[in-house]
Formats: C-alpha cells, sequence, structure tokens
C-alpha cells in the first residue's frame, strides 16, 4: 500500500496533512496518536470512505475504486451488539453478503469458507454458540474471522484490544502476528506497551507522520506525538514492494 501526500479536510479543519506512508506486503504496521489525531479518519480513507482533499492511496498499484475487496475493516467488538439472536458461524457468513446480496442463501460451500476463517482464529468449535455466550477475546477473534472469510489481503483493525485485560489481550496479538504472515495488518491502539512488543512497525500520527519504523520509539519521538508540537522526524523507506 503506497500513501502519497495525503491531505483530508473535514468541516473546514486539516484533519491528515500530507502523509506519506509505504506499506509492504506482509507488515504488521501499529498505529498511534492521541484522540483527534486522525488515526480513524486515515483509515476510513483508505477503506474509501472519505475522499481525500489532495494525494491518494495506491493498493497494490491500484486505485481504491479499481481494488475493492482487497481490504477489510474489523471494528472493536465494543461495538457489535451481543444481545443480538445469531450465531457465531451466521456473524462470519455476514461478511459474504458484499459478494451474495442480501438475498442470498448460504450453501455448504459459504458455511465451509465461515468455518476455514473460524479456525484461522482458533474459534471453529464454537461455530454453532450463540454471539451474546462469548468473552470479549473471543467476539474479536469472530470479527477477525468475518474479514478473513472474505477474502481481503489487507486488514484495518481499530482498537482490536480495547477493553480486553493484559493477557487477553496479549493472545490477540499473537494471534495477529501470525495472520501477518499471509496478510498485510494496520492497527489502531493506545496501548503502546503491548502492541510495540508484536507489530513489526509503527507510525505516529498526529495529524501529521511523526515516526514510522521500528516499533522502538524515542522520547522526543512520544513528546512530538503526544504534546503540542507536531513535526516529521523520520520517515524513509525505500525499494519496498507496496
Amino acid at each position: 500500500m503506497a500513501i502519497r501526500d495525503l491531505h483530508v479536510r473535514l468541516a473546514g479543519e486539516d484533519v491528515l496533512q500530507g502523509i506519506s506512508l509505504d506499506i509492504p506486503r506482509g507488515d504488521f504496521l501499529g498505529l498511534i496518536g492521541p484522540n483527534g489525531a486522525g488515526k480513524s479518519v486515515l483509515l476510513r480513507t483508505i477503506l474509501g470512505q472519505i475522499e481525500p482533499s489532495h494525494g491518494d492511496v495506491r493498493i497494490f498499484g491500484q486505485r481504491l475504486e479499481d481494488a475493492r475487496g482487497v481490504v477489510s475493516y474489523v471494528p472493536q467488538f465494543a461495538d457489535f451488539d451481543r444481545s443480538f439472536p445469531i450465531r457465531v458461524c451466521e456473524v462470519v457468513l455476514m461478511g459474504l453478503l458484499k459478494h451474495r446480496g442480501i438475498f442470498h442463501r448460504w450453501t455448504r460451500g459459504d458455511r465451509e469458507v465461515a468455518y476455514n476463517a473460524l479456525a484461522k482464529v482458533d474459534l471453529a468449535h464454537l461455530g454453532e454458540r450463540q454471539i451474546g455466550k462469548l468473552s470479549g477475546g473471543e467476539l474479536q477473534r469472530v470479527l477477525i474471522a468475518r474479514a478473513l472469510a472474505v477474502g481481503s489481503e489487507i486488514l484495518l483493525l481499530d482498537e482490536p484490544s480495547a477493553s480486553l485485560d493484559t493477557r487477553v489481550a496479549g493472545r490477540l496479538y499473537e494471534l495477529l502476528r501470525e495472520l501477518s504472515s499471509s496478510h498485510t495488518l494496520v492497527l489502531v491502539s493506545h496501548d503502546i506497551g503491548v502492541m510495540s512488543k508484536h507489530v513489526r512497525n509503527l507510525a505516529c500520527l498526529n495529524r501529521r507522520l511523526i515516526h514510522h519504523g521500528p516499533p522502538e520509539l524515542t522520547s522526543e519521538a512520544l513528546h512530538l506525538t503526544y504534546g503540542h508540537s507536531v513535526e516529521e522526524i523520520s520517515h524513509h523507506h525505500e525499494g519496498i514492494e507496496t
């Protein structure tokens, strides 16, 4: 994925300013920054939900409109209505609706796709369980399985470890690290300590790109990201496949 000189202006405010970022195939990128830094706006722009005012995003060399289905979004489990009477396998099957249509009747092949996705997150044994009976960590993995069922190569995850305790969050990050062997992951999180142990690269954002590189951060980078001063201090990637 290649992001070039990306500017986003919303309601008269410059939310993203000159973001240039290369994310190679198979990367596991953590994205951090304070509230209002533009992290969710960046994800929504990559998804094609927000039109940039300047610059563009290329997915494996293609424009966003030509790369639909390549990118999937994984929300926080807390945003999912756990009281809804639906089984785990049916939640995963919902990921196929965009390609099958809302009136599609599920086939044996569809169910195989769903259970294969659940197996990748070690939850195939819970396929027939009601979603409301899952733990937070299990539900987050179900939402990841739903994205995997679509067959997308790139997963965008928004605070997947929010509301999870440290042990469960650590297991989730280990799973994501395994998935990054076959997928490209971009993960937004406020949990710098846990995330930095698992991601391959880290991007610090505060409307501008502050840092992009290995997850070992200097105090200066953290100050620039979460303080009042915002300037680009390091971003240099050459000769990588995006």
